[in-house]
């Protein structure tokens, strides 16, 4: 889908040419991504993906995102970008395979705004856990991989969406919604048993 057809705004990029398999061919700096009722959801700061990972992202915010935060109040109109193109190795650690983040090929979200100004953290137990599940749900049905929380202890304080080529079609999804277990309450100090007369 052409990404200017009234689904987002985006400034086209010169290919980026990497190392280690960095670098893509069709990259665009995604800006905002225009709602169905034409309000715009502002991707801050403006990630830079290649067009099929941006597409797939516009897709998402708008198709999806936007209306299963509705519960929460108000209309989407941010969405915080942890991390896109950034050529390193996966988890950045030395020696591993490249990223899709190297590919243009991943996003890294940390929050969302609404338009009463309120933000949510999408590792946030406190946000509805129904509200977080259908999240969840929608990224795994769009995106190869999806991890947060749970996952390998690297995707703790945001969610990763990427668009990753496996061998038939094999997806991840792994992302840990679940609202903590209450510690149970304490104890009233034990009575000794002599003063339990």
């Amino acid at each position: 889908m052409n990404l200017t057809a009234g689904l987002a705004r985006a400034e086209a990029l010169p290919p980026i040419t990497g190392v280690n398999g960095c670098g893509a061919e069709d990259v665009v700096r995604l800006q905002a991504v225009i709602r169905s009722d034409k309000g715009q959801v502002e991707l801050k700061p403006p990630p830079t993906l290649r067009c099929s990972m941006a597409t797939a992202v516009a897709n998402w915010l708008r198709g999806d995102f936007a209306a299963k935060v509705l519960p929460l109040g108000a209309p989407l109109t941010a969405i915080e970008n942890y991390d896109s193109y950034s050529c390193r190795p996966r988890n950045r650690i030395a020696g591993a395979e490249t990223s899709e983040h190297g590919r243009a090929n991943a996003l890294d979200i940390r929050s969302f705004t609404l338009a009463n100004g309120k933000r949510f953290e999408l590792t946030d137990p406190n946000v509805k856990k129904d509200v977080r599940d259908n999240l969840k749900a929608s990224a795994c049905a769009r995106f190869m991989t999806v991890l947060g929380p749970g996952s390998d202890g690297f995707h703790e304080e945001h969610i990763h969406v990427d668009l990753a080529e496996r061998r038939n079609g094999f997806r991840i999804c792994h992302w840990d919604v679940n609202l903590p277990v209450p510690l149970p309450r304490p104890r009233p100090a034990e009575m000794s048993s002599r003063d339990s007369d």
